[in-house]
């Protein structure tokens, strides 16, 4: 098949179920980062899964922000825009429970559900400390569309954390 074959069968799609059979494929993607992950931690150990699986994420945060940024070619890198982009991320459009919150000079992405954690949990396994993986990639992506931008995490596993706010971050402007 062609891309232009591969194209029309997308469209075969009816309209209505598009965006969930765009959402089914992000969680096959990240079923595969799980199971990689998982492998890794059995023979090797967490922290040595952890550590392969930030330099992974840190690499894919500024091959997703390059990608995003030549696809929808912006006119500016400004707060909204650099959030705008990240939303559009398999990152962030997998998070099923986020909040958005866009202000003048910073924005704050809360996880309020999180699919790992939870299923995780559900399997008899601990919370994965995936702050290093997280801060990784969000620095990368947001460094590579505005360097004078700035990533803080508020909480993250490891951290202690709401039951209904597994984690929260921060981007702003670092520079005036």
């Amino acid at each position: 098949m062609t891309r232009i074959q591969d194209k029309a069968l997308l469209d075969s799609i009816p309209k209505d179920k598009q965006a969930d059979y765009l959402f089914m494929q992000l969680r096959n993607l990240w079923a595969v980062d799980g199971l990689y992950f998982l492998g890794i931690e059995e023979k090797y150990g967490t922290e040595t899964a952890t550590q392969i699986d930030a330099n992974v994420w840190k690499i894919m945060g500024k091959i997703e922000a390059r990608k995003l940024k030549e696809f929808f070619q912006p006119k500016q890198m400004d707060l909204p825009t650099v959030v705008r982009l990240l939303q559009l991320t398999g990152w962030a459009l997998d998070l099923e429970d986020k909040e958005v919150v866009i202000e003048k000079k910073r924005a704050i992405i809360r996880n309020r559900k999180c699919r790992v954690q939870t299923t995780r949990l559900s399997k008899g396994l601990v919370e994965f400390g995936c702050k290093s993986v997280r801060l990784g990639f969000l620095q990368a992506f947001v460094h590579e569309l505005n360097p004078a931008m700035t990533v803080t995490c508020h909480h993250c596993p490891p951290d202690s954390h709401l039951p209904d706010n597994w984690c929260e971050w921060e981007i702003s402007l670092s520079k005036p």
